[in-house]
């Protein structure tokens, strides 16, 4: 008896070549595609005047800890936004995904933009389908090299100048570009390029759908998202099998009429649909955890219909009810309610604490160690530290006053009457505030220090802390 042969447990990847195709969902994809480079790749050129720091129009500045998106700045403590965002983009994401399935995946994602754009490379340099897939058959030649080493050369250059692009957005772009190539940009600068450069020819040129079955866990999770209600890229089984099932053109089966007579569908098994399919997954089999939704398959589908002058629609984007009963899908659902209600709450508040954001951050903290200090004078002394971030585009100058205390004695290094912000200045400040003790009865009391502008430009900004007496 011969030996059993070990089970494999990996299948080597098998290229994929997909067929060009052309329609709506095409040329939405098209659309996107050059709007979402055009912002990627021009925006870090964008020049913004500004008083104080960089003229970038957007700009993460990390020696200053800043990052400036055109009139808005966001400091450190600002964060919060990010927080508000995440959270935002997060729950806009479940929304779309519940009413559209993975929409994001075949339109937006930056996996799918650049996979698509590497695609584009391919068939221009190696033609479409058919001559890639006997290019890819045909021993290592002249001609294989000269084809394959041009694609390759090609998607270098897109991945490179993707990755200088992203560095970009850290570091004044025209100085960054002089300094890059010429030797004296800083060790940070080169290693994000290189390694941006190297990920993304290796995902977009090579791993391309293992990255969006294997490695993107949006692809794991969806599933939970989807409903009877989810719009998604479906085949109409029922008018593509009919009672005999799908069957080529051929005779007997060339009018729709004559196939309907012999209970054959609408689906004449062209594999189009397959060909165009950036995943290569065959949509006649349902719900798929590869489908990324592109809406490709419809428009090659529909081709087909045209070319018949079948109606459209044997492929397209509709719901499980609808495809296996008829039922017009239900948009407006608790889910999507719900979802619509957290999604406009959580921009209304974004968009107020972005609106009503302070033009100067002010904080005081106690200190503590020690809480306080008798002085020779039997005088209670309590210290202070406090921390002044100027947000604003302009120098100010500043006073700083107690109140709820009788008659304090302030001393704080510099001048009460010289106290200046630079514009998106920080400082930290120590000021010491002393009192007879034989006035205050002993714990704490409620005080309050006020920062205001001496052009009254500003609303006055107040902390409350304690002045503690033993």
């Amino acid at each position: 008896m011969a030996d059993a042969q070990p089970e494999e447990l990996y299948k080597a990847r098998e290229p994929i070549h997909p067929r060009s195709v052309k329609g709506r969902f095409r040329r939405f994809k098209t659309g996107v595609l050059v709007v979402a480079y055009g912002v990627f790749f021009l925006l870090p050129w964008v020049r913004w005047e500004r008083t104080a720091g960089p003229d970038q129009a957007v700009m993460f500045d990390i020696p200053t800890r800043r990052y400036f998106l055109f009139d808005l700045t966001v400091y450190p403590q600002d964060m919060y936004w990010l927080a508000g965002f995440l959270i935002l983009a997060a729950w806009f994401l479940f929304f779309v995904t519940g009413m559209f399935g993975r929409a994001f995946c075949g339109y937006f994602c930056f996996q799918t933009l650049w996979t698509d754009f590497f695609m584009k490379i391919e068939q221009w340099v190696q033609g479409d389908r058919p001559k890639r897939l006997k290019l890819e058959k045909a021993p290592w030649g002249p001609h294989k090299l000269y084809k394959k080493g041009l694609t390759w050369f090609l998607w270098v250059a897109t991945a490179f100048w993707t990755g200088f692009t992203f560095t970009a957005y850290w570091a004044n772009a025209p100085e960054l570009l002089v300094d890059f190539f010429t030797g004296q940009a800083a060790f940070a600068a080169y290693a994000t390029t290189g390694l941006l450069t190297f990920t993304t020819f290796l995902m977009a040129g090579f791993l391309r759908e293992q990255v969006c079955i294997y490695m993107c866990p949006y692809a794991r999770f969806q599933s939970v998202m989807f409903d009877k209600n989810t719009i998604i890229p479906a085949y109409d089984f029922k008018r593509g099998e009919g009672e005999a099932g799908r069957h080529k053109l051929g005779r007997g089966f060339k009018k729709r009429e004559e196939r309907h007579e012999q209970g054959v569908g609408d689906c004449i098994d062209c594999g189009y649909c397959v060909q165009v399919c950036p995943t290569g997954i065959d949509i006649r089999d349902g719900l798929q955890l590869a489908c990324i939704n592109c809406g490709l398959c419809v428009d090659a589908c529909d081709t087909i219909m045209d070319k018949q002058g079948w109606p459209r629609g044997l492929v397209r984007y509709a719901a499980e009810k609808e495809i296996e009963g008829g039922e017009p899908a239900r948009v407006i659902r608790p889910k999507s309610i719900g979802y619509g209600f957290a999604i406009s709450v959580v921009t209304a508040l974004l968009i107020w604490g972005i609106a009503s954001q302070s033009p100067m951050d002010f904080a005081v903290n106690q200190v503590r160690q020690p809480l306080y200090v008798t002085l020779a004078d039997g005088s209670i002394q309590n210290s202070y530290e406090l921390k002044i971030n100027n947000k604003q585009d302009r120098s100010v100058e500043l006073d700083i006053s107690v109140a709820g205390l009788p008659d304090p004695e302030l001393e704080m290094a510099g001048s009460f009457e010289s106290l200046t912000m630079e514009a998106s200045g920080r400082q930290r400040l120590l000021m010491r505030i002393r009192h007879d003790p034989s006035e205050l009865a002993s714990g704490q009391h409620e005080i309050r220090f006020i920062l205001g502008a001496k052009d009254r430009e500003m609303e006055p900004i107040v902390q409350e802390t304690v002045f503690y007496v033993p």
